[in-house]
């Protein structure tokens, strides 16, 4: 791609997403270590989950194990254990043999929290193989490869490193020593006025819509029209199909004013792209839902149809434009359908 194509694309993102802001959001990114992967949110917030290994069949019980921590001197990490079960059971951690923690788990959903979960993250980076048992039958054996390094990093983005509050880079320095949390930002809501929905677009205005996003071919193609949300007593939310595939359908958001037959139409802005928006001269939304009640619209892209992989982003409507107030991601299709968190944000009213 030449230099002027790049910086026209550049300018026309810049113009149609959002206006220049200082507190631009900057979601973390991911690091994979093996068979381990980690991020961490603007409040270095941390999630390392595990995969399969490199090539790996999908096994027919698939568990999901994670390790959270937050920040701040206090935090102790959560270690949480996901599987398609039901009822109760108790489940044992075992490291290299050896019976290092038990959790109740409950529709197949379990936690460790507090010192246990500290001691078996602990095992877990110095231990060659791990097994999770459930009443004396073995359920899964998770990789550890990689977990050592992935909790490191965990250990430097959260400033733990050389404390006694650290898991792997321990060190003298009391845990007062670790740096504490960043600021969570805050998002004020617009409220969204209850009501009738909007009325439909005209058949000309269909056809304004579908020449000002690209999107005229999709829209006849498409198995519903554009769905049309009310934003404020002038404005109305717009989502222009615009491509759909196996398990994902790409959708534009527009903004409408005006009258009924006449109205004008905008991209909506966003103060971080969502979806696929990356390589587009407008907002393209994935999957997209409204909630109303809320103010939110999500956007939720699935690498595959299995759901182990991909991006989804949250924005808050604040009556001028969309900000992100959560996104997550999973950038490895290898068995892990819990994605983290990159960023947070607190919403207001």
């Amino acid at each position: 791609m030449g230099a002027q194509r790049i910086f026209g694309l550049t300018v026309m993102l810049s113009a149609v997403m959002a206006p220049a802001f200082a507190q631009a959001p900057k979601p973390g990114t991911l690091e994979s270590y093996k068979d381990w992967t980690i991020g961490c949110d603007n409040r270095n917030r941390c999630e390392a989950v595990s995969l399969l290994p490199e090539g790996g069949d999908w096994p027919d019980s698939p568990v999901m194990l994670g390790i959270s921590r937050d920040a701040d001197a206090a935090a102790d990490p959560e270690i949480r254990v996901s599987r398609d079960a039901k009822g109760r059971e108790t489940l044992d951690f075992l490291i290299d043999g050896r019976k290092v923690a038990s959790a109740v788990s409950v529709d197949g959903e379990a936690s460790l929290q507090g010192p246990q979960a500290s001691a078996l993250a602990i095992a877990m980076a110095r231990g060659g193989g791990m097994e999770i048992r459930s009443g004396g039958k073995r359920i899964d054996q998770p990789s550890l490869a990689g977990s050592a390094a992935a909790l490191r990093y965990m250990d430097a983005r959260q400033g733990r490193a050389g404390t006694m509050a650290a898991l792997v880079a321990t060190g003298p320095l009391a845990r007062s020593a670790v740096r504490p949390a960043p600021a969570i930002p805050s998002i004020r809501r617009a409220i969204i006025p209850a009501g009738t929905a909007p009325p439909a677009l005209w058949r000309e205005e269909l056809t304004a819509v579908g020449a000002f996003t690209g999107c005229a071919d999709e829209m006849k193609d498409a198995a519903s029209p554009p769905d049309l949300h009310r934003l404020s007593k002038t404005e109305t939310l717009i989502l222009v199909p615009c491509g759909a595939g196996a398990y994902n359908f790409t959708s534009v958001p527009v903004i409408a004013t005006g009258i009924p037959g006449r109205r004008a139409f905008r991209f909506a802005s966003f103060d971080y792209p969502p979806g696929w928006s990356e390589d587009a001269s407008h907002p393209m939304l994935v999957n997209a839902g409204w909630a109303p009640q809320t103010s939110t619209l999500q956007s939720y892209a699935k690498g595959r149809g299995l759901g182990d992989c991909g991006g989804s982003e949250s924005y808050v409507w604040d009556g001028t434009r969309f900000r992100l107030v959560e996104a997550s991601a999973m950038g490895e299709c290898r068995g892990a359908w819990h994605w983290i968190t990159t960023w947070s944000a607190r919403v207001v009213e």
